[in-house]
């Protein structure tokens, strides 16, 4: 198969996130359905999380295994170094935008509380914010992802490949309902949901792309770190936003959702041979 086509099924795996975006356009708050998106997104998360770090301790728990100690050390420490790099990274650029924001704000008046529920979500509000921090967690993840596909077909297992595209491509259609959890009745832009995809896609097509030409472990172990630190952050956020809302029993059952979304999607590709 053609450089082309693999960037291309790479593209169409990315894009598959967009499939869920819509659902942030709700024109109703609708806290019940709001609650369980992003108790399902906590659970897609959750299982994004565990399989991120898998596969960035497989080589470290290989080379340990086959007394490569200098080069497991290595690679842990390069997992450890961006795990907290995307951890805290995501701490300061909340911190950051926030008091950007607080700052650039007028000080309230009457009529203050309702004029920003009638304001749709940007990067300027709470929830777009953690849109968008949810985006960036997976658009990281989805680079490493592309990177497999890119490798896979360089390594001329095009079969391989074409699996990991719709595997991937399923992973990323319920992803894309986990970023757009907290703009449950926000109204946010077309452009910015758009924005949003490209954020959280886009990655799965340059990692196709660089994959097929460069293959290196210890660059996808660096990408996996950052994307779990980065899912971490969210996830606390998430389980922050969700305690609030007291409705603890369907936000076990969107919990529950999501894992079984993550790992039914997971077995699909297991199942084919992936």
């Amino acid at each position: 198969m053609p450089p082309a086509q693999i960037t291309l099924l790479g593209a169409i795996a990315g894009f598959t996130i967009y499939l869920g975006l819509p659902l942030g356009r709700l024109r109703t708050a609708m806290p019940r359905l709001k609650a369980l998106l992003g108790a399902t997104a906590i659970g897609i998360l959750i299982f994004l999380l565990w399989d991120v770090l898998a596969h960035a301790w497989e080589p470290v728990h290989t080379g340990l295994g086959h007394d490569q100690t200098g080069p497991a050390l290595g690679d842990g420490a390069v997992l450890a170094l961006t795990l907290g790099a995307g951890l805290l990274g995501l701490v300061y650029f909340d911190q950051t935008t926030s008091r950007r924001t607080t700052t650039g704000s007028r000080a309230p008046g009457p009529g203050t509380a309702a004029a920003s529920q009638l304001r749709p979500a940007t990067i300027g509000s709470a929830a777009g914010r953690l849109a968008l921090m949810i985006a960036i967690g997976i658009g990281l993840h989805n680079f490493a992802e592309g990177l497999a596909i890119g490798n896979s077909a360089a390594s001329g297992e095009l079969s391989l490949a074409v699996l990991l595209v719709i595997g991937f491509g399923l992973h990323n259609a319920t992803e894309g309902f986990g970023i757009v959890a907290p703009l449950t009745g926000q109204r946010p832009s077309w452009g910015y949901l758009a924005l949003l995809g490209l954020i959280g896609g886009g990655p799965t097509f340059l990692g196709t792309i660089i994959g097929q030409t460069f293959v290196n472990d210890t660059l996808s172990i660096a990408f996996l770190g950052l994307a779990a630190g980065s899912i971490l952050y969210v996830v606390i956020e998430l389980l922050a936003a969700a305690r609030k809302t007291n409705l603890k029993t369907i936000t076990t059952w969107g919990v529950f959702l999501g894992l079984v979304l993550g790992f039914a999607t997971d077995a699909i590709l297991t199942a084919a041979g992936a």
